[in-house]
């Protein structure tokens, strides 16, 4: 299931093929085509499998409300901070994730809770930090799949599915191979349909997705040699769309974990067009797993607007379903954009809007994320939350909104500010991270502790509390490039203080010179 071609040609003829230029471009035309591509999108119908769930630890009845929201989450995979144009993008075309900007509530300062895929899904779904969440970095097992999450963690899934919701995975899950303790079906998802290992989902023509407990096998796909027949997010998307249609009549939780815009570079050729003239190309020739593009800005924004246009097919399928006004998006991202591998040019597209850092860091770049809330019946329009918040955050929200509550978890509530615009109170975060080279960061109103290179550092002395962290003030400095450590010891104190008091030892992904 393609982009159907005439709309494609109709956009084309609309949106101003420019040159190389880094002026700003009006986006109107697309803005205007855009939905016309999502709805465009075929419909269709996929089976579900029912699954037995673990047995969970049962949230508590806090009110009965008259109609229990749905609750969609569009978990974007390495999408920045500043690539969509709600959040400032001049060059990439996201009229549908920035229509429910502007009919919903935006976050300036959401975070997620890890720079990496599968700690930062293992957060969102159990609710916990780094310091306390049992997947704290990317864990593979062959030949297919990630370290499984253990027994003895409950998900959101399982909290929606006790208060009496139908829920839904659908996209890369990375959190357990199929009959392990990670199965998504074994922590309260009654479907799952996508990619299972997060290696596989770094072709979007892969040979085979799993349904559940059973493989799908893509015919005509074959990565070795390049075969592309059928594209991926296409079933993905149509499966997604069928969930909906089938749960109407019901409350339901679906995670819409797409890869897109994560690499490799495959855009179908028909949106690849949108793009392929407007920017000046250096050819990418691969490398470090990821496959070669001959215009890879090309690919990457059509990729990103791809996403966009799915976000705006799910929330079609939601009005056809007579259910949009009872259904709440999140559009969100797993972490920050990628470093700049596989023919990705972040600097090009701004794609941090600025800030330090990228995938894989500790830095903003790498950690804040666009969040988006949208429900026309209960959200107000235009809104702005500009207080810290994060994934870990969503556990908590959506349970409340289900009428339960509360939960043992890192997190808060966040529905009386996305619903009544009340005040988020001043609290802490901790992010520590064992990749790339070992890292720890802590923020705390604007102030924002971080230590990196803790491998290195353990190496050569016992690490202790004081050491090697570096203290920026995000209010004056949101780009982390004057570090003020020196001027303020207390503050370096009390933060590193925190971090020590929110880690909780873990021998699977140990964090240098802690665990």
């Amino acid at each position: 299931m393609r982009f159907l071609g005439l709309i494609l040609t109709v956009l084309l003829a609309s949106f101003a093929c420019t040159s190389c230029s880094t002026k700003p471009t009006s986006h109107a035309p697309a803005a205007e085509l855009a939905p016309k591509l999502a709805n465009g999108l075929a419909n269709g119908l996929a089976t579900e499998s029912a699954a037995n769930p673990a047995p969970i630890a049962k949230p508590q009845p806090q009110r009965l409300p008259q109609r229990q929201p749905n609750i969609v989450v569009v978990l974007a995979d390495d999408l920045g901070y500043g690539e969509l144009g709600c959040y400032g993008q001049r060059k990439i075309a996201t009229p549908n994730i920035d229509l429910l900007a502007r009919e919903g509530v935006r976050f300036t300062q959401f975070y997620s809770a890890a720079p990496v895929c599968a700690p930062s899904r293992c957060a969102f779904i159990t609710g916990l930090h780094l310091g306390h969440a049992p997947i704290r970095d990317n864990g593979e097992v062959e030949p297919e799949g990630q370290t499984p999450m253990p027994q003895g963690f409950s998900t959101v899934a399982q909290d929606l599915k006790f208060a009496g919701y139908r829920t839904a995975c659908i996209g890369k899950w990375g959190l357990g191979v199929v009959g392990s303790s990670g199965d998504p079906n074994t922590l309260g998802f009654d479907h799952f349909f996508g990619f299972n290992c997060q290696r596989q989902a770094h072709n979007y023509y892969p040979t085979h997705l799993w349904s559940d407990v059973g493989i799908v096998k893509l015919e005509g796909n074959d990565p070795k040699t390049r075969k592309e027949a059928v594209y991926a997010p296409d079933l993905m998307l149509k499966e997604a769309q069928a969930f909906i249609a089938r749960n109407a009549g019901r409350p339901f939780f679906l995670s819409y974990t797409t890869t897109l815009p994560h690499m490799a570079l495959q855009p179908p050729a028909e949106e690849l067009r949108l793009y392929e003239s407007r920017f000046r190309e250096i050819p990418y020739t691969g490398g470090r797993g990821y496959l070669s593009h001959a215009k890879p800005r090309a690919g990457y924004a059509a990729m990103i607007t791809r996403l966009d246009a799915e976000v705006g097919a799910l929330r079609a399928s939601l009005q056809q379903a007579g259910v949009a006004d009872d259904t709440i998006i999140i559009v969100t991202s797993d972490n920050g954009p990628t470093h700049d591998v596989g023919g990705v040019d972040t600097s090009f597209f701004d794609s941090t809007a600025g800030l330090r850092g990228r995938k894989g860091s500790v830095w903003e770049g790498g950690i804040r994320v666009p969040c988006i809330a949208w429900n026309p019946k209960r959200i107000g329009a235009g809104l702005t939350i500009d207080s810290p918040a994060w994934t870990v955050d969503l556990r908590a929200t959506f349970v409340a909104l289900a009428g339960f509550g509360p939960i043992g978890s890192d997190g808060i509530d966040l529905s009386p500010a996305i619903l009544r615009g009340e005040t988020i109170g001043p609290r802490s975060f901790y992010w520590p991270f064992p990749g790339y080279g070992g890292q720890q960061a802590v923020r705390e109103g604007d102030w924002k502790l971080v230590r990196c290179d803790l491998e290195k550092l353990a190496k050569t002395s016992q690490i202790q509390q004081l050491d090697g962290w570096q203290l920026y003030d995000l209010a004056k400095d949101p780009k982390e490039t004057i570090d003020v450590a020196a001027g303020h010891p207390d503050v370096v104190a009390r933060l590193s203080k925190y971090a020590y008091k929110q880690h909780a030892q873990n021998s699977e992904f140990p964090l240098p010179g802690m665990d």
